[in-house]
Order: C-alpha cells, then sequence, then structure tokens
C-alpha cells in the first residue's frame, strides 16, 4: 500500500492506485494534458489565487485520480473554482496542463451529473446553448436566463448597470447570428462525434 502522506489522509486515500480513471481523464483532455507527470510538488496549489476555496488542491486532485476516486473527484468544486488564469501551467516544472484537466473534469461531472452546486453547470450550458444556436455568446440573454434561474431576487440590482451598457452600445438587447453558421454547426458537430467516439 503507499505511504499514507498527510496529503493522501487528508484526501481520504486509502486503496491501492488505479490508473485507469487517470488515463481516461488524460485521454479525454484536448491536446496533452501529461497529467501523468504530475511529480505532486505542490507548485499548482501554490500558485493558485483561488486556492484557499477549493476542497481539494490541484496535486491532491490529481493524486484521488491517479487512486480512481472517481466520485469524490467528480464531485470536487476545484475545477469549478478553478478560473482559467493558467498560473498554474505556466509554473508546473513538468509542465502539466492543469487547467484544461480542469475543463475536462467538469465536462466530466456534468455528464456524470455529480456536482453538489448546479449554478456553474447551468452556466456553463446556458453558454454553450448560445454558441450553438448563435455562434457567439449572447451576453443579454445569458445573463438574464442566469440570474432569473439561479439569482432571481439579484436582478432589480443588475437592471441600472445593463441599461448603462444597453444605451451605450455595450450589449445588445437582441441576438445576432455570426456569418456562416453552418460552418461552424459542421464543427461542433464534428467535435460532438469524436467526443462520442473516445
Amino acid at each position: 500500500m503507499p505511504q499514507m502522506t498527510d496529503e493522501r489522509v487528508r484526501a481520504g486515500m486509502t486503496r491501492e492506485e488505479d490508473l485507469s480513471l487517470l488515463h481516461e481523464v488524460s485521454m479525454k483532455t484536448a491536446g496533452v494534458s501529461r497529467l501523468e507527470m504530475c511529480i505532486q510538488c505542490g507548485t499548482c496549489g501554490g500558485s493558485c489565487p483561488v486556492a484557499l476555496d477549493m476542497d481539494h488542491t490541484p496535486r491532491m486532485l490529481f493524486a484521488m485520480l491517479r487512486a480512481g476516486m472517481r466520485e469524490e473527484v467528480l464531485r470536487s468544486n476545484t475545477p469549478w473554482i478553478c478560473v482559467s488564469c493558467y498560473h498554474c501551467v505556466v509554473r508546473c516544472p513538468q509542465e502539466v496542463h492543469i487547467a484544461d484537466v480542469m475543463y475536462t473534469l467538469k465536462g466530466m461531472a456534468i455528464h456524470a451529473k455529480l456536482y453538489s452546486d448546479s449554478t456553474a453547470p447551468h452556466f456553463s450550458q446556458t453558454f454553450v446553448d448560445m454558441v450553438e444556436s448563435f455562434g457567439r455568446s449572447y451576453e443579454f440573454g445569458l445573463a438574464s436566463r442566469h440570474y432569473l434561474r439561479h439569482f432571481p431576487l439579484r436582478l432589480p440590482g443588475m437592471m441600472p448597470m445593463g441599461l448603462r451598457m444597453i444605451t451605450k452600445g455595450r450589449m445588445a438587447m437582441t441576438p445576432k447570428r455570426i456569418k456562416q453558421m453552418d460552418q461552424l454547426t459542421a464543427i461542433l458537430d464534428h467535435a460532438k462525434t469524436l467526443e462520442l467516439t473516445s
């Protein structure tokens, strides 16, 4: 059995390594994740501006992946707290693509419906819906739908800023579809096919 370091004890890891989950996440991550190269140095967590709000540091999460702790990893708030600043990626001595792995874990958590707070997954899905419909984000619709669903009591406080953005031409009331939307749709459909076959 692996040595029980403080990090492993805090993560609740008491089982042997099971690299199948680590390999699955690595394969689902765009490009080359280099996830298997993590040496557990902790530079990622030490570099992260939001690590204090994470229930597991990135290195702890990667150790949990290595231990095959699928449900615990996908229920973690760490991928949702990640702000994709890529500070960890720049400082990682092993060049692990940490932020890209976080995107993969978010997708896996959504697919498995293993997340504790639906706010971030719903926002993510609304954004994707907008891109699939219009080829770009439609800020007014995105904010309206998100706040109506999750924070309806905050909407009145947001209205003055929204109105100023609309009157200054910084936000449109109606969505605008990009040119050659059919090409983007073909790309997205192909990406979905690739995702299903991987």
